[in-house]
């Protein structure tokens, strides 16, 4: 038996049987094999629901060939952090083909979207400076901004009025030195897209830097190349941040934007700095990727032809599905342990959802999130909804 400090031992206990009490514990299920549109968790086929892998494109053949070719030229690893000797020939290209997509001067890789917004808002913000942050930002802004030592000044969600009058009081104020503002570009609980040309106009209207996290629309929207594109934005926005292990299937993260914020990302992210850099077998996949979108549109058509199908579907049986914009479909039920329940009831079904529970989304909003993704067949999401009216009519929710 591992020892323990008796503190620290108590402070567990206590914890995990709280979380226990409330509903809020999780277990974590091991797949047997892939995580494609179906998966295997102890030998029991489920229709995968939950995944992030919005294209299908972490099992598809093209990338899986593309890592292992890159794995035979340069190696498992990189070796090295990127500044020392840890730069391979693959990783520039990797960052020369993620700015040519988003429509940027430059772009740099990190080894996850997390250590994106760890180093590259505390590279540029600091304790004289404020961020205007929506208050339904991912979990790692609110980190990366609390990291940065700036003052963070919460705006309500997607509220144009309430931005303006902070971003206007933090001006006049005289405190700071830089403010900028942080938002999703797609918000990954509820499905909604951040309003872009609202945000630029106040941006403009009081010299903000713009950042946006587009880990949701990043292979989603604007043709793939993200909820920035989309809105014909690319020259307009400072910070385009952005995940490689979403619809581009893979692992990584990256931020691109002017030459010359790149260049001082280089020297100051410490996620950068301090770690190696992307194995080159993954760096390899996400190029392949990246050329899928831009050679063959369906993916992401077939993306968006699935998600609208699901929707109407869940809407016709009953549900609440909220106001998504995007492929992420909440069905939301309000209470935690309901929403335990319920999602281990579709799981015994044979249809694979998670829980959405606090302290991911507010306390009362829980839900079950679907992902329906380009890999899905017609026939899969039928027995999905098939399933869905069955629980739900056996828990008096619809």
């Amino acid at each position: 038996m591992s020892f323990m400090s008796p503190d620290l031992e108590k402070f567990l206990d206590n914890g995990l049987e709280n979380l226990k009490d409330k509903g809020l514990y999780s277990t974590i299920d091991v797949l047997d094999g892939a995580n494609g549109p179906e998966i295997e968790i102890n030998g029991s086929k489920k229709i995968n629901l939950a995944s992030n892998n919005y294209l299908g494109f972490a099992t598809h053949p093209a990338l899986i060939d593309a890592a292992n070719r890159a794995t035979e030229t340069y190696g498992v690893g990189a070796g090295a952090v990127r500044t020392i000797n840890g730069t391979l020939a693959i990783h520039q290209e990797l960052e020369e083909k993620l700015a040519k997509f988003k429509g940027t001067e430059a772009a740099i890789a990190f080894q996850s979207g997390f250590n994106c917004n760890m180093g590259a808002i505390s590279a540029v913000m600091n304790q004289e400076d404020a961020i205007l942050s929506d208050s339904l930002n991912h979990a790692s802004i609110i980190d990366g901004c609390r990291l940065s030592r700036a003052k963070i000044i919460r705006v309500e969600h997607s509220d144009m009025k309430d931005l303006e009058e902070k971003a206007k009081a933090a001006v006049e104020s005289g405190l700071y030195k830089k403010i900028m503002y942080i938002t999703d570009g797609v918000f990954s609980m509820d499905g909604d897209v951040a309003k872009m040309p609202e945000i630029m106009t106040i941006a403009e209207k009081y010299n903000l830097i713009v950042y946006v996290d587009d880990a949701h629309g990043s292979g989603v929207l604007g043709k793939g190349a993200g909820t920035v594109k989309e809105f014909g934005l690319s020259d307009k926005v400072d910070f385009q941040m952005g995940t490689l292990s979403k619809a581009i299937g893979v692992v990584g993260g990256y931020v691109a934007g002017s030459q010359k914020l790149i260049d001082w990302l280089k020297s100051q992210a410490r996620p950068f700095l301090f770690s190696t850099s992307l194995t080159p077998g993954a760096a390899a996949a996400v190029i392949k990727a990246i050329e899928l979108m831009e050679t063959e549109p369906e993916h992401v058509e077939k993306l968006w032809e699935n998600a609208n199908y699901f929707k109407e579907k869940l809407k016709e049986i009953g549900y609440d599905i909220g106001q998504s914009e995007t492929p992420i479909t909440p069905v939301i039920l309000g209470d935690e342990k309901l929403t335990q329940t319920f999602s281990q009831k579709l799981i015994d079904n044979g249809v694979y959802v998670k829980p959405i529970a606090f302290p991911t989304v507010p306390l009362g909003t829980g839900r079950v999130r679907n992902m329906p993704n380009a890999a899905h067949s017609k026939e899969m999401l039928d027995e999905a909804i098939k399933v869905y009216e069955k629980v739900g009519k056996e828990m008096g929710i619809i």
